[in-house]
């Protein structure tokens, strides 16, 4: 507990935030003359409202004038609080229930707890007071307490609060971390300060004495926990910063741990105990100011308790304090940057501290982190201190600076953590790895080993990054250590979505992910070039953020530095080539129709080889699961496979095109089975299904379609709704007979019912029917698989289909909810191709996504009169990637210039929403 309440000495004109005597005479002015307790009280709100509100906007305006001060923000906000309550404690005791003679029971000390006990508050940060008695509460001090209460209630505040005896406090604080770790931190406010000098001596003698061990292994352990319910980095796109790794939470952790163990009353007293080095301590304090910073200004914008660094708040944020574009990087990329070094710094603190905390212990014989097995003593002379591999001198770097790639490949070969002094030394002497030691056969040796490892590449890689060596050595990676994609699509920074594929590749080469992966784990046996494949994924982003083409810049720079680190000249022809189309397999599975011959031959024409199929392959996997969580899927591993499985038919000489009716024949032959009606029905059942459906659809999705089509018989219309917990979604699948307009009816319905549609495979089978799924959820992103909704959509689109105006006229009425991608620009834009199909028009459009675009962009294609063959919808983030295989109402290709021009306005108009909020009710209810 904090003995000294140094607030309002520290702080500048605090008397322009609130002058606490003046506030005082304005109230005892105004509640003299008045007889009713109500009455008094209800003056006692307003004055201090009015105070209250005077303070927020000289604070705001501080923060306005100095918009990277965090922690003079936060420090005037407590100041501001403290008066706030002192006002109202000395206003309820003695206009409200004055005692005059109070006795000994009837004391009551109002304590500041968390972080308002720090003196830190951000302007909507909950209010976190203590009432402590010396014995059990009186009906006085109960009155005074609830009236407190409920006055800071009516002011607006969102008070934490707990009212005990000094004993009962004890009491909990040794059952309850939370509680403990609150009382930690507490500080006298107002009242009575011998019931609080008590509870401070009590806390001290009866909780803290003895118990120091298992509070730094619980706070640990809770740290570890917060971390992974946050997603266990500190590159994550949309940080929390307050409990998010790298976060705040981190920072007060290492000060309660510091507090609790030696004592200190200030994080600069961590210093004096040897926690920290002066060094250290400035960059504790410039993390913790930049942080308090940001949450402050996000509070601000939000006009509420925020912590969540969203994408809109990230670029009022950046605006805020003061960030520019430079060098072609927007305000809010600088930003970003320039936040997640700060993450960094904080890991980095965290390290040491608890490496000085261990070490400090050890001499006294009794360590708060477990210690690993013992290890042998010297390692080609570097050192081992317990388990850990350490430097013998803080010379040891500078003497020969390769051995800050050799300190590594050691680790990772004997499965060895690095000691958190070296670590630090690393950071320190980074800079001595210039071109001479860039050019080292014997580092890149070393290097290649780490990034080729059959270990555990990911962690080393990881380390490597976090000591600022990775960058050091690899200089263009350096670029992009800590760049934010700032898109809806990426959940982690560019380094850490590197060092994450390289982690996912190791683990399909050992098959960890053959479940997941079984066509990479039987593929990735069969390359010539392991170091190849390794390389391809550390470089295939490796120029981000540099404007233009990030694929044809990076193979560029593959071409200039894998024969630096050794590969031949055909290995660097392949990584350069694997980097130049690393993007290629992606947007042809997911942006093309996989049936139509043509996708596969353009294809396999520009892979040429089976060898860079398969490393494509892998790349292509890899990259796509080092997003984030959530965004591989079932229906990508499908189409993967199928255009490999296609691909490798054209390459692979003399092959001719037989292996794809093959596979389609073992799926017929895997959904006969599961379905179990006889072969008579079962061929009854499939012989409309075109190839395309056979190729598009999983078999699970296989299955669910035919027992769909089974249940509905001869019915000329059948839909059906079903959670797909998979995708967070729910699967609609429509049978019916197709015609023109049948595709934006059933886009409109859905939208109409509360749905949006994230995905769809729209197929037209042999007989004139379509089957469609579609996968749905609400506008926000969330399931929308309710009883009751899964009944509205199936109504709606039935009542769309029978062209029932009652219903359809509501749809221009429906408003939009506003969505995360709105933080975010994108220009529509309009491909039109008619070299990509034999048979159809295929037309791709890419915009910002919303709901109900595919409801607009449907409707664009049916007042220009085409028929949709096939759909394929691909969302990245933000971003909207829509593709329809078109032709004219009799079949044809659209050729015509004036009509593929007027397709491409009414399509343009539609993503860019200036065809109306949705489109013209009349003509939607009267199309046929």
């Amino acid at each position: 507990m904090s003995v000294m309440n140094k607030l309002a000495e520290s702080l500048p004109g605090r008397r322009a935030i609130i002058d606490r005597r003046q506030v005082a005479d304005v109230l005892n002015a105004e509640l003299v003359g008045l007889g009713d307790v109500m009455a008094r009280r209800q003056a006692i709100v307003v004055t201090l409202r009015e105070a209250l509100a005077a303070g927020r906007r000289e604070v705001s305006a501080r923060l306005a004038r100095n918009p990277t001060r965090g922690r003079d923000a936060v420090t005037a906000q407590a100041f501001l609080m403290d008066q706030i309550v002192r006002l109202l404690f000395d206003a309820t005791v003695t206009h409200l229930y004055p005692v005059s003679n109070p006795t000994a029971a009837e004391r009551l000390s109002v304590i500041a707890v968390g972080g308002y006990g720090r003196g830190e508050m951000a302007p909507y940060s909950d209010v976190d007071i203590g009432f402590i008695t010396p014995y059990k509460p009186t009906s006085w001090t109960e009155q005074v307490i609830e009236s407190m209460l409920y006055a800071l209630w009516d002011l607006g505040l969102k008070v934490g609060h707990s009212s005990r005896s000094i004993d009962e406090t004890m009491r909990m604080a040794k059952s309850d971390l939370t509680i403990r770790t609150a009382l930690l931190e507490a500080r006298f406010i107002w009242g009575d300060r011998g019931v609080y000098d008590e509870c401070v001596r009590r806390f001290d003698s009866d909780v803290m004495q003895g118990t120091a061990r298992s509070f730094v292994a619980e706070k640990l352990a809770e740290r570890d926990a917060r971390h992974k319910q946050m997603g266990d980095s500190r590159y994550v796109v949309e940080p929390n910063v307050k409990e998010g790794k790298g976060g705040l939470r981190d920072l007060h952790t290492l000060f309660w741990i510091g507090k609790y163990v030696n004592r200190v009353r200030t994080v600069a007293e961590l210093v004096d105990v040897g926690l920290l080095t002066r060094a250290e301590l400035s960059q504790f304090q410039r993390a913790e100011n930049f942080l308090w910073a940001v949450r402050c200004h996000m509070h601000e914008i939000s006009n509420r308790a925020e912590d969540r660094l969203t994408f809109d708040l990230q670029i009022e944020v950046a605006h805020r304090m003061g960030f520019v574009e430079k060098r072609g990087r927007p305000p809010v990329e600088r930003f970003m940057h320039l936040y997640f070094l700060m993450a960094k710094t904080v890991g980095d603190l965290t390290g040491v501290f608890l490496a000085h905390l261990d070490d400090t212990m050890a001499r006294k014989g009794r360590r708060y982190i477990p210690a690993i097995f013992s290890r042998p003593r010297k390692l080609d002379g570097f050192v081992l201190d317990r388990g850990r591999i350490a430097i013998p001198h803080d010379d040891f770097f500078r003497e020969r600076p390769v051995r800050m790639i050799e300190i590594f490949a050691l680790a990772d070969k004997h499965d060895l953590q690095i000691h958190p002094n070296a670590m630090r030394a690393l950071n320190r002497d980074a800079v001595l790895i210039d071109r001479k030691v860039r050019n080292d056969p014997e580092a890149n040796a070393l290097f290649m080993g780490i990034l080729t490892s059959p270990r555990d590449p990911e962690k080393v890689l990881r380390w490597m990054n976090e000591a600022g060596t990775f960058g050091r050595f690899v200089p263009d990676f350096g670029r992009v250590v800590a760049q934010m994609q700032f898109d809806m699509y990426h959940h982690y920074t560019v380094d850490e979505h590197t060092i994450r594929a390289i982690g996912l590749l190791s683990r399909i080469e050992k098959g960890d992910l053959r479940e997941d992966h079984p066509l990479g784990s039987a593929i990735i046996t069969r390359i010539n070039s392991r170091r190849v494949l390794y390389v391809a994924v550390l470089l295939h982003d490796i120029a981000k953020g540099r404007g233009g083409d990030h694929s044809l810049q990076g193979a560029e720079i593959a071409e200039k530095l894998c024969p630096r680190l050794g590969l031949t000249a055909a290995e660097t022809e392949t990584v350069a080539w694997l980097v130049r189309y690393h993007l290629l397999m992606s947007a042809t599975a997911f942006k093309r129709d996989l049936a139509d011959y043509k996708t596969i031959l353009d294809f396999a024409e520009v892979v040429q080889s089976p060898e860079r199929l398969r490393l494509l392959l892998l790349l292509t996997v890899v990259d796509i699961r080092a997003v984030g969580p959530g965004v591989w899927n079932s229906w990508k591993r499908q189409l993967l496979t199928e255009l490999y499985d296609a691909a490798e038919e054209v390459i692979r000489p003399g092959h001719k095109q037989r292996g794809r009716q093959e596979r389609i024949e073992e799926k017929r032959q895997k959904l006969s089975q599961r379905l179990g009606i006889g072969d008579k029905a079962f061929d009854k059942l499939v012989k409309h299904f075109p190839q395309s459906y056979w190729i598009a659809e999983p078999d699970h999705i296989l299955e669910q379609n035919a027992r769909h089509l089974l249940s509905a018989g001869q019915t000329g219309l059948s839909i059906e709704a079903q959670p797909y917990p998979e995708r967070g979604a729910t699967l609609v699948t429509v049978y019916a007979a197709d015609h023109p307009g049948l595709f934006y009816r059933i886009a409109g319905a859905i939208h109409l019912a509360g749905g949006n549609i994230i995905d769809a495979r729209i197929h037209t089978l042999k007989d004139g029917s379509a089957l469609d799924n579609f996968l749905v959820q609400d506008p926000l992103g969330r399931r929308f698989d309710a009883p009751e909704q899964l009944a509205r959509i199936k109504t709606y689109i039935e009542d769309a289909l029978a062209n029932r105006q009652k219903l359809l006229t509501k749809l221009d009425q429906r408003p939009l909810p506003r969505t995360r991608a709105e933080a975010f620009e994108v220009v529509p834009q309009v491909i039109i191709d008619n070299k990509a199909s034999n048979r159809f028009t295929v037309v791709e459009v890419m915009a910002r996504d919303r709901p109900a675009l595919l409801l607009s962009l449907a409707f664009a294609l049916f007042q220009s009169k085409t028929m949709v063959h096939s759909a394929h919808v691909a969302t990245f983030g933000e971003r909207a990637v829509d593709t329809f295989y078109l032709t004219d109402l009799l079949g044809g290709k659209l050729e015509s210039k004036s009509r593929l021009a007027t397709l491409e306005r009414r399509l343009l108009d539609a993503a860019d929403n200036r065809c109306g909020e949705l489109l013209d009710v009349n003509n939607f209810a009267m199309s046929g």
